[in-house]
């Protein structure tokens, strides 16, 4: 079961104008379920992507960077789950290929302006004509309110749709932010095997979305770490319509620049830490906040170190206040002259290791009950600067063995 996490609720999900969402049922891998989503844009929004950093990235991201290159704007965007359409070579870049030419040929639109996704199964090949068959399903359902049923659409093993909203004012003018995710394995910094897409009503720059798209992803989807593993279909994309009244922002000094991508932002780490709330086999989920660092490079490294390892989410999965697995971590996070003496480790309200050493006060009983909690905040103090890096997790279960074996059956 999902950690503190529940579907969301329509009515909470705003509309941006500009954008509107149909869905269809095309059997890509199995029957009697969502799977192919078909997202419209109106034209002259900004559109601007973040995608994986594996080499072995899949056919319809490779199509996604190559689309945006030409600069011809985004009109639509298809999604298919059950097949990642990676490591399928030539074959698989021409089945992304086939599907943005269909999208184009039904919404009217030049194939350029169509962005591939695929999340699923890799080294299997895309049933693209049962994509391309359930296409006009999806465009028969377009409009702005399907947000809940787009976030059905994109799931995998996520046991629960993904979404979050949100209105802000920005001087005169009211701007929506809504945004829908999927992701619950192989989730790891630079991307995960996660799709994030976020949109807003607020009018910005196309050349300076891509900048902000960075910033968001940063701070929100490349925050989060389930098990490690970067994926080949990485995702998440941010439109801007500008249908909400607002001028152009055009500047990086526009003031408001900052008030919009904190309101993208917001969606976006709500949409993450969903993920990892939704984590394959989560029963815990878990904040780092390492404080104390040199910049904040240094304390997304020892946030990262601690919640990648093995022995330190297993422990917490046992409710086990085996905390020298932490400190182990931090110390083998790559820090040269990390001074071990100035380290300090707190458990929620709970102070564990005092300069580097187990505190005096420290009691098992205290680490124990921390530690049987669903959800947990580690505090690390480095004592070396005055950055502070946070990194979103989860515990490692029996669970998500038995998930990830039984993946493809």
């Amino acid at each position: 079961m999902p950690v503190n996490l529940s579907a969301p609720d329509p009515a909470f999900l705003h509309p941006v104008a500009g954008v509107e969402l149909g869905w269809a049922e095309a059997g890509i891998r199995k029957t009697n379920r969502k799977d192919l989503l078909l997202v419209r844009i109106a034209p002259g929004s900004a559109v601007a992507g973040v995608f994986t950093q594996n080499r072995f990235c899949a056919a319809p991201v490779q199509v996604c960077r190559a689309h945006l290159d030409i600069g011809r704007g985004v009109r639509a965007l298809v999604i298919n789950t059950g097949c990642a359409n990676a490591g399928t070579g030539e074959p698989g870049l021409a089945a992304a290929r086939a599907s943005c030419d269909a999208v184009a040929q039904l919404l009217g639109c030049e194939a350029v302006q169509v962005l591939p996704f695929s999340t699923g199964v890799i080294m299997e090949p895309l049933p693209v004509d049962r994509l391309i068959a359930g296409l006009p399903q999806a465009e028969e359902r377009l409009a702005p309110t399907h947000w809940a049923q787009a976030a059905e659409a994109i799931m995998t093993t996520d046991t629960l749709p993904k979404a979050a909203s949100l209105k802000t004012q920005i001087g005169k003018h009211e701007i929506t932010v809504t945004g829908i995710s999927k992701g619950a394995g192989m989730i790891k910094p630079n991307m995960a095997t996660m799709l994030g897409f976020v949109a807003t009503d607020a009018a910005i720059a196309p050349a300076l979305l891509p900048r902000l798209a960075r910033q968001v992803a940063d701070v929100s989807f490349n925050r989060v770490t389930v098990d490690g593993d970067t994926s080949t279909n990485d995702s998440f994309v941010v439109i801007a319509t500008g249908q909400s009244g607002m001028p152009t922002i055009d500047s990086v000094n526009d003031p408001r620049l900052q008030q919009v991508t904190q309101a993208v932002t917001q969606v976006a780490q709500r949409l993450a830490q969903a993920i990892v709330r939704d984590g394959e086999g989560a029963t815990k989920f878990i904040e780092i906040v390492v404080v104390g660092a040199l910049d904040e490079r240094e304390g997304a490294q020892v946030g990262y170190a601690v919640a990648h390892s093995p022995l330190v989410k297993t422990a917490f999965f046992a409710s086990d206040p085996n905390l020298g697995r932490i400190l182990a971590a931090v110390g083998n996070a790559g820090i040269a002259d990390l001074d071990a003496d100035t380290v300090q480790l707190h458990l929620n309200d709970v102070w564990v290791a005092k300069n580097g050493g187990r505190h005096p006060a420290y009691r098992e009983e205290d680490g124990q009950r921390v530690m049987r909690g669903s959800e947990i905040v580690v505090r690390i103090e480095l004592g070396r600067g005055q950055a502070c890096a946070v990194v979103w997790t989860c515990d490692l279960s029996h669970d998500y063995v038995s998930i990830n074996a039984d993946y493809r059956s």
